[in-house]
């Protein structure tokens, strides 16, 4: 494994369970998971943060650019998800196993979109059930679906939120109370939150209202709230989004800034 190179590796058997690790020239980087958006479907894929994964491993971070599967393939829902989610982060154990030079106790989770409630949900299940060997620093939701039952009273994403849970969130508390960020806080984790007051897709009122929480529940949360963006800037480098994640990634990583600034 080289700086600068992208490799394509598998931590499960079944199809979508993979990612592509982004290395860097600095050496035992800090590493970065990012999770991509879609409401969690087919067909999309991870290839939506190439270029977010792109600039951050030439910022000096390792990217793991993590694909899942998706409902549409046959049989899957939003547990076997979360699953993959959870394997596919404690997989960077592997990684480094294997000797890919990371350094795991800098480990941030980065999610867009539906991304951000699997961001945010893999960061609250470091509490209880940490990924061996893996330490999360901090958790980063870019337009995150943070609240399930709120955002299916929205509409948002249609009829995406009840074929996760398998069923509407009152038809399904149990598993809604497992999956939703807003259920999960405290976190314990630093996190940062970025949404853009012209979004369509995702309310800005779902982060607003989570944010509130959060910080109630004692999280340090860090909220950029952009005027005039809409859903899917957040993800392109060079915007006004891009700027506060790097703010905050270089605040965030323990052990020193990575000057990604610049």
């Amino acid at each position: 494994m080289g700086p600068g190179d992208r490799y394509r590796h598998r931590y499960g058997a079944l199809d979508g369970q993979e990612g592509d690790l982004w290395l860097p020239a600095e050496p035992h980087p800090p590493v970065l998971c990012l999770l991509h958006g879609g409401f969690w479907r087919m067909p999309y894929g991870r290839e939506q943060m190439d270029a977010l994964a792109r600039d951050l491993a030439g910022r000096g971070f390792a990217v793991w650019n993590l694909e899942y599967r998706r409902m549409g393939a046959p049989g899957t829902d939003g547990r076997d998800i979360l699953a993959d989610v959870a394997a596919g982060i404690g997989h960077l154990a592997a990684l480094a196993a294997r000797g890919a030079d990371l350094d795991l106790d800098r480990v941030l989770l980065i999610g867009h979109s539906a991304g951000g409630q699997l961001a945010l949900w893999a960061g609250a299940r470091q509490r209880v059930d940490p990924a061996p060997g893996v330490r999360v620093a901090g958790v980063a939701g870019l337009a995150p679906l943070a609240d399930l039952a709120r955002a299916h009273a929205l509409d948002a994403g249609a009829d995406a939120i009840a074929a996760f849970l398998g069923g509407a969130p009152r038809d399904q508390p149990a598993r809604c109370a497992q999956a939703s960020p807003m259920a999960l806080v405290p976190l314990g984790l630093p996190h940062l939150i970025v949404h853009g007051d012209a979004d369509t897709m995702v309310p800005v009122a779902l982060s607003r209202e989570y944010v509130q929480a959060a910080r109630q529940a004692g999280d340090p949360v860090d909220y950029r709230e952009l005027p005039g963006v809409g859903h899917m800037e957040l993800i392109v480098p060079g915007g006004p989004a891009h700027a506060a994640l790097c703010a905050w990634l270089d605040r965030t990583a323990p052990g020193g800034p990575v000057q990604c600034v610049g």
